[in-house]
């Protein structure tokens, strides 16, 4: 080691006293501000926890609300039909021609009501055999009909929403 020559060679390796504190002091003041974000962060945490958790039983409630009502609009819509069909069975009298007019009425009534909502009726009497929204119950050899083609309804299908409910039952012709 060199000493410059104006410079006591014990003054060089005593300790310089500066402004920076101890580094014992500057680790606990570390450890300290990080225990104080860890205890900080940990709270942020169980709030945001407690707010999922909350979300996600204000969501349950909403789906079960949702599934508990939603034929609501439609059953309303029914009602009429309901209070049609009672006013039949009520009606007093013999007359086949005002029975029949009040049940193709109510009939009405309720094709109108399912229409609003989404339901289809699929009668595909003469048109061609379309095995997405029919099911073939037999086939039958026709000169009138186009092969391929349906010769008859046994019970029509539906559609709700553009979506098969039901198949018709048709029977299809074959090689006349």
């Amino acid at each position: 080691m060199t000493t410059e020559p104006n410079q006591d060679p014990a003054a060089q390796s005593a300790p310089v006293e500066s402004d920076t504190p101890h580094p014992d002091g500057q680790l606990a003041a570390q450890l300290a501000a990080a225990n104080e974000e860890l205890s900080n962060l940990r709270e942020s945490m169980l709030r945001e926890r407690a707010d999922i958790e909350n979300q996600r039983k204000r969501l349950t409630r909403d789906v079960e609300m949702a599934r508990k009502f939603a034929n609501e609009r439609l059953l309303s819509a029914l009602l009429p039909v309901i209070d049609s069909l009672e006013a039949g069975l009520q009606a007093s009298g013999d007359d086949a021609v005002a029975l029949r007019q009040g049940v193709e009425l109510t009939l009405k009534q309720l094709l109108k009501v399912t229409g609003d909502n989404g339901l289809v009726e699929v009668n595909p009497a003469g048109k061609p055999f379309n095995p997405e929204h029919h099911e073939a119950m037999s086939t039958v050899a026709s000169a009138e009909h186009l092969p391929g083609h349906v010769v008859q309804v046994y019970q029509k299908g539906w559609l709700l929403n553009e979506r098969l409910l039901r198949p018709a039952l048709v029977v299809v012709s074959g090689d006349a």
